[in-house]
């Protein structure tokens, strides 16, 4: 394989990364910390909508984007023909 395949296989790689850390910083921090206060008006399960990110739906996030990394490297690795 090329070293211009590897490199953009691993640029590829790396927007992926970026694009779910970004969503999982979102999840944790921003709906758990820093937007608390305006989803703890929502009711979810007669839970406060803040607190169920807080203590729950990041977990829910998290075990998502594991999966869909998964999804996104098996594509990933089918095109470039890394999955041999």
């Amino acid at each position: 394989m090329s070293t211009s395949m590897k490199t953009k296989y691993w640029k590829e790689n790396l927007k992926y990364l970026g694009i779910l850390l970004f969503i999982w910083f979102i999840a944790s921090f921003g709906f758990g910390i820093i937007w608390v206060e305006e989803l703890n008006s929502i009711k979810l399960g007669g839970f406060k909508l803040g607190f169920w990110f807080a203590q729950q739906g990041s977990i829910y996030v998290f075990v998502v984007l594991i999966f869909a990394y998964i999804l996104l490297m098996n594509r990933l690795d089918k095109k470039y023909n890394f999955d041999k």
